[in-house]
């Protein structure tokens, strides 16, 4: 029989949208992006992959797919509260991939509201101290299965 590791949300979100096709698609859908076409122009997947992960992401509850035209019928994806809560995780990732893997200046750059350059930072909700390395101990720990 084989292990089924520890009791983890990391592996469980990671079930939903640990793909690249996945992150990639959810990408396009965040930048206004809705429509089969141009997510599969603008991530470079195959159609019969990218049809997989949008089918996973609707049936997961991540995106919403919604019919805007019927003949033939044609459809959108749309986020949903859960797509919008990935946003800081797409753009921490997108920030990790600008430091540690890209070569050259960052292929895109957002703009917050207040009108500087977006740089996303990870603090306590209840202090507002910064998350730094040995700042935090774990409370519970998933059981192993």
């Amino acid at each position: 029989m084989a292990a089924r590791g520890r009791e983890c949300s990391i592996a469980e979100a990671l079930e939903v949208v640990g793909e690249r096709w996945s992150l990639v698609a959810l990408r396009e859908v965040m930048l206004g992006e809705r429509r089969f076409n141009q997510i599969a122009e603008n991530t470079g997947a195959s159609r019969d992959i990218l049809a997989a992960r949008l089918r996973k992401l609707v049936d997961a509850g991540v995106l919403e797919k919604r019919r805007y035209e019927d003949h033939p019928p044609r459809f959108e994806y749309l986020p949903t509260e859960a797509a919008r809560a990935l946003q800081p995780i797409l753009i921490g990732l997108m920030q990790w991939g600008d430091k540690y893997v890209h070569q050259g200046p960052p292929p895109t750059v957002y703009e917050h509201e207040c009108g500087e350059e977006l740089k996303l930072a990870t603090s306590c909700a209840h202090c507002g101290e910064p998350l730094k390395p040995g700042s935090t101990h774990t409370v519970r720990l998933g059981a192993v299965r």
